[in-house]
Parts: C-alpha cells; sequence; structure tokens
C-alpha cells in the first residue's frame, strides 16, 4: 500500500516537473516571437521614416490628435522663413483647435493681413485668402468661437503666440477668434494686453522672422503691401 502511494506521488511530481518544463518552454517561445515582433515593428517605423515625405502613409488628423503631446510644436513656414511656436498645455482648448486647423490645412495660404511694427503681426482669417474680399479681412474665421482659456502665468512677452478676438461690448466672455491668432513683437507695448487675451503659446525659434514681417510696408489699414502669407503649419514630430 505505501510502496503505491510512494509510486503515485513520484509519478505526480514527473508530471508536475514535465509541466513546469513545459510552462518555459511556451513563455521562452513567446518572449522570442515578441522579440521578433518587436523588431519587425522597429525596422518598419525605420523604413517608413527613411522614406521622403511623398511617399510616406497619410495619418488622418484626428489619429495625429490622438497621440499629440501635450505642448506639441509647430513650424508657421512663410514665405518670409519659419517660426516655431510650443503650444501650452494650460490652454488645452487653443491648443487643440489650433493644432486641427493647422493639421487640416486651414492656414495654408492665409495671409498676414495686420502688421504693426513695435506691436505685433496678425493672421489666421480665411477670407485673406481672397483679394476680392480684402474689405472684409480681419473678420473671418472657421464659424466659431474658442471659449476664454485666460491664465495669469502666460504674458504677452515677445514672441507670445495668442488668440485674437472681438471687443468686450460684443464679446463680454472674451472668446478667442476660432482661427486668427497674433504674435507679439514688442513686449512692452503688448504688456496691456494681459488678462484681455488667452495667451496660448511661445516662439522659441524665428524671432527674427517676426522682426522681418513686422518691418515690412503697409497700407493705411496696417496690411502689407508684398503679402506675407503663411505656406504651411507643420507638426514638429519630437
Amino acid at each position: 500500500m505505501k510502496m503505491n502511494r510512494i509510486l503515485a506521488l513520484l509519478a505526480a511530481g514527473s508530471l508536475l516537473l514535465a509541466s513546469c518544463g513545459q510552462g518555459r518552454q511556451s513563455r521562452t517561445a513567446e518572449a522570442a516571437g515578441q522579440a521578433v515582433a518587436d523588431t519587425l515593428t522597429k525596422a518598419q517605423r525605420d523604413s517608413i521614416a527613411a522614406l521622403p515625405d511623398s511617399l510616406k502613409p497619410k495619418l488622418s488628423t484626428a489619429q495625429i490628435m490622438a497621440t499629440l503631446a501635450e505642448e506639441p510644436v509647430f513650424d508657421i513656414i512663410t514665405n518670409m522663413g519659419t517660426i516655431r511656436v510650443k503650444l501650452y498645455s494650460g490652454t488645452p482648448k487653443h491648443r487643440d483647435n489650433f493644432a486641427k486647423l493647422a493639421l487640416d490645412g486651414f492656414y495654408d495660404g492665409i495671409l498676414f493681413h495686420r502688421v504693426i511694427d513695435g506691436f505685433m503681426i496678425q493672421c489666421g482669417d480665411p477670407l485673406s485668402k481672397d483679394e476680392l474680399q480684402s474689405d472684409l479681412w480681419g473678420t473671418g474665421g472657421p464659424g466659431y468661437n474658442v471659449p476664454a482659456e485666460i491664465r495669469k502665468e502666460y504674458h504677452h512677452k515677445k514672441g507670445a503666440l495668442a488668440a485674437a478676438r472681438r471687443g468686450d461690448a460684443a464679446n463680454p466672455m472674451r472668446e478667442s477668434s476660432g482661427s486668427q491668432f497674433y504674435i507679439v513683437q514688442n513686449e512692452r507695448n503688448c504688456s496691456h494686453l494681459d488678462g484681455q487675451y488667452t495667451v496660448f503659446g511661445e516662439t522659441i525659434e524665428g524671432l527674427d522672422v517676426v522682426d522681418r514681417i513686422a518691418r515690412v510696408y503697409v497700407d493705411f489699414r496696417d496690411c502689407p503691401i508684398d503679402p506675407v502669407r503663411i505656406e504651411n503649419i507643420k507638426l514638429v514630430e519630437e
């Protein structure tokens, strides 16, 4: 009887050892398979990254927005140079709105329609694409406003990116234009705007381009005589 129990225990132990061995082999095989898969995925990513932009697979705006950094960086590419801006995480509505419009190509071809040396440069009106509507430049947008996100820590320093809006009388909640924005050229002359307009980003490269645009010749409406145009606004990928 005792011998039978011993034999049974030995048999059970052998089965347990076999089961553990099979489990280790299975886990090892899974790990090896995952390593191969990871290597292939990395190789695929590297292959895509090496392709020219024209051949890269196009992600939708929604796909890009889903993985957007908290403080994304964009290049505002103009016919007078590139202004690189960082959007603030503390103004998420303005950040996401600007990013979506830029990724959709909304700003492509839009003019800086209001330029004041010693103050700021303003753009973002889709009507500025049409010379025949020049009397209306500064009034256009995407058809909606963005709720104000005015924060004390964000100031109108040189290179600050801020949203244009209608005046308090018509806009007591200080909602921002859905697309028009301005870039501060002179901090001292814009400091009175703190607490009045939403500042949602800053220039991190290209302040010389801001100065260059601010100093162009303008007409009686502060509109550049020789058009200053946004060619494209491009997301800078890390």
